[in-house]
């Protein structure tokens, strides 16, 4: 259960409530917009998400992009994110967890990885691949999307926000990374 109550009509102020309204009759009132819209600045700064989810797809493609998210959120344990990218990853025909991956996805996977476990060391082996394929502006684009992905991760992580649920039929497909677990609390 989310670690904080979500916005309904009554405990919303104007801007937030519009927007509300706005997003329940479009049937994209998800659980994560229904935490966020609680705070309007909150709620804007995260919808800059799509800003960059768009950026990313028109350069490296969905597919690519979705393989990107998935590795991102699955790499950082985050089940809501994670599942939202298996069904993606389902409409694309693709199956999660057995899929044939390109040389481009392979190579963001391993980008997706790095960056969630330890941004401070993604080798510049890595870089020297990624500029044989990308632009400086498109590698940018690249890193700047897996940062907002992985606020979103943490978002919905930190106040373990409740899976939506067109989502709930696939929790099984979530499983946990396990890599944190040799790292001492």
């Amino acid at each position: 259960m989310a670690r904080v109550a979500f916005a309904t009509e009554e405990n919303l102020n104007d801007d937030s409530l519009e927007e509300y309204r706005r997003l329940e009759s479009a049937g994209k009132l998800s659980n994560m917009k229904r935490a966020l819209l609680r705070d309007q600045a909150t709620y804007e700064a995260y919808m800059a998400w799509y800003v960059s989810w768009q950026r990313l797809a028109e350069i490296i493609g969905t597919r690519a992009a979705t393989v990107y998210a998935h590795a991102i959120s699955t790499t950082n344990s985050c089940q809501l994110c994670s599942l939202f990218f298996v069904h993606d990853l389902r409409e694309l025909g693709l199956d999660p967890s057995s899929f044939e991956t390109t040389e481009e996805e392979e190579l963001l996977q391993s980008l997706a990885q790095h960056i969630v476990k330890n941004p401070t060391t993604v080798p510049d082996s890595l870089f020297a691949d990624l500029h044989e394929h990308y632009t400086d502006a498109e590698i940018i684009v690249l890193v700047g999307f897996a940062g907002q992905m992985i606020a979103t991760n943490n978002f919905n992580s930190v106040l373990k926000i409740d899976v939506d649920s067109r989502l709930l039929p696939l929790q099984d497909e979530f499983h946990p990374a396990t890599w944190r677990d040799a790292i001492p609390q």
